[in-house]
C-alpha cells in the first residue's frame, strides 16, 4: 500500500501519465476520424480504403527507433526533446488539417497529412515509451502503465468518436483546429516533466545502435522463451476479440446491442481492468500478477462460448464482453509493467519498440486465422478451443518466472 501511494503522489508517475494522451490523440483522428469525414463527404470507398494505410508508421515504427536511441537534441533532454518536436509537428500538420477542412475534393491531400501525422505519432511513441521506461522508479510501473492506458484511450476517444460527433454540429475545420490546440498544454508538461535519474550512454553509431539492443536482449537468459512469451501471453484474448462484432452479428444481436456491449460497456471495463491491473501488480508483485491474470484472461472466452449455443441474451452477453475485456484489461496491466522490465534504457527507445511490435503480431494475424477456423467448425467450438492458445503462454511464463516468484529476475542491466 505504501508503493501505490507513493506512485499515485509522484510527478514522474503523472507526467507519464498525462503525456499517454498526446500518444493517443494522432490515433484516433487518422484511424478514426479521417476515413469517417473522407466518406461522408463521397469520396470513393477505394479511397477511403487505401487512406487507412497511413497507419502503417505505427507498425514500422521499428525501423527507425535506433536513430532515436543515437541522437539527442540539446533542449530537453534525450527523450523529452524528440517528445516536444514530434509534438509541434502534430501541431501544426492538424492545423494544416485544419486548412484543407472546406476542400473534400483533395481527399490525396487529406491522406498525406494523414500519413505525415502517423509518422510524426509514431516517433513521439518511441520516444514517450522510452521516457516511461527510463524515468518511472519500479514501484511506480504498475500505476503507471494502468493510467497511460486509460489516457491513450480516452485521447483516442477523443479524436475518434467525439471528433466526429462535433464535427456534425460545427464543422472539421474548427474541430482539426481545436484538436491541434490540445498539443500546446502536452508541450508545457513534456517542458516540465522530471528528467531520469540515470543517464546511460548512447550509442556512439547507428550501428551499434542497430545491433546492441538486439545483442544486449539475446544474450540475456532464456531470450527466446521471453520473446515467445511477449508473442503468446495474450494469444487466446486476441483471438476472442479478433471478430467479436461479426460474432455478435450472427448471434442476432443488433447494432445498439453491439454498441453499448462494445463501444460503452465493453470499453470502460478495459479501461477499469487496465487500472486495476497495474494497482494490483503493484501490490501482489509482477510474477504473482501474470499468473492470476494469464488464467483470468483466458478462461473468459468461455463467455462467447455460451453465448455462441444461446438464443439472443442480452444479460448474457454484456456480462460476457464486460468480464472479457477487464480481463484483459487486467493482463494487459500486468504486461506493460513486465516490457517495462525487460528493457534496457540505454537502449529503450529501439527495445521496447521492437516488444511492442512483436506483442502486435498475434493482432495482425488472429483476424485471418479465426474467420477460417470459425468457418470449419463454427463459433461456439472455437471459443472453446481458443481457450488452448492460452497454453503456450502459461507454459513459458513457468520458464522463466515459476509459479509463487513475486518478482521473476527479467531485468538486463544496462
Amino acid at each position: 500500500m505504501k508503493d501505490i501511494l507513493a506512485a499515485l503522489k509522484s510527478w514522474r508517475t503523472a507526467s507519464v501519465t498525462l503525456l499517454s494522451f498526446s500518444s493517443g490523440l494522432p490515433l484516433g483522428i487518422v484511424m478514426i476520424a479521417i476515413p469517417d469525414w473522407m466518406r461522408d463527404v463521397g469520396v470513393d470507398i477505394r479511397i477511403v480504403g487505401l487512406i487507412t494505410l497511413a497507419q502503417l508508421p505505427w507498425s514500422l515504427k521499428v525501423l527507425w527507433a535506433p536513430t532515436m536511441d543515437r541522437w539527442q537534441l540539446p533542449w530537453l533532454g534525450r527523450r523529452r526533446d524528440w517528445t516536444a518536436v514530434m509534438q509541434i509537428a502534430l501541431l501544426i500538420l492538424s492545423l494544416m488539417l485544419a486548412g484543407v477542412g472546406h476542400h473534400p475534393d483533395t481527399p490525396w491531400v487529406v491522406a498525406a497529412l494523414a500519413f505525415a501525422i502517423a509518422i510524426a505519432s509514431a516517433s513521439q511513441d518511441i520516444a514517450l515509451d522510452a521516457y516511461a521506461v527510463d524515468v518511472l522508479h519500479r514501484e511506480e510501473q504498475g500505476i503507471a502503465v494502468g493510467a497511460r492506458t486509460a489516457f491513450y484511450r480516452i485521447a483516442t476517444g477523443v479524436s475518434g468518436g467525439l471528433a466526429i460527433t462535433c464535427a456534425g454540429w460545427v464543422s472539421w475545420p474548427v474541430v482539426n483546429a481545436c484538436l491541434a490546440l490540445l498539443y500546446l498544454p502536452l508541450l508545457w508538461i513534456t517542458w516540465k516533466a522530471p528528467d531520469p535519474e540515470v543517464h546511460p550512454i548512447p550509442p556512439k553509431t547507428i550501428r551499434e545502435a542497430v545491433w546492441e539492443p538486439l545483442h544486449g536482449f539475446l544474450s540475456r537468459p532464456r531470450a527466446m522463451e521471453i520473446l515467445a512469451f511477449v508473442i503468446f501471453y495474450k494469444l487466446a484474448d486476441t483471438f476472442a476479440s479478433a471478430l467479436i462484432r461479426p460474432f455478435l452479428i450472427d448471434m442476432g444481436y443488433s447494432s445498439f446491442d453491439r454498441g453499448v456491449a462494445l463501444a460503452t460497456m465493453g470499453l470502460t471495463a478495459s479501461l477499469v481492468g487496465s487500472i486495476v491491473g497495474g494497482v494490483v501488480t503493484t501490490a501482489i508483485g509482477l510474477g504473482n500478477s501474470l499468473w492470476v491474470f494469464g488464467f483470468l484472461q483466458i478462461f473468459s472466452n468461455i463467455g462467447y462460448a455460451f453465448i455462441a449455443d444461446s438464443p439472443v441474451n442480452r444479460l448474457l452477453m454484456y456480462s460476457a464482453v464486460g468480464v472479457e475485456h477487464f480481463t484483459g484489461g487486467l493482463g494487459a496491466g500486468a504486461f506493460g509493467v513486465f516490457l517495462f522490465r525487460i528493457t534496457q534504457k540505454r537502449f529503450s527507445a529501439t527495445q521496447y519498440a521492437l516488444f511492442s511490435s512483436f506483442f502486435a503480431l498475434p493482432r495482425i494475424i488472429s483476424g485471418p486465422i479465426t474467420g477460417f477456423v470459425v468457418n470449419a467448425i463454427g463459433w461456439k467450438l472455437f471459443f472453446w478451443l481458443s481457450l488452448t492458445a492460452g497454453i503456450p503462454g502459461m507454459i513459458l511464463l513457468q520458464r522463466f518466472a515459476p509459479l509463487g516468484v513475486r518478482e521473476p529476475a527479467v531485468e538486463q542491466k544496462d
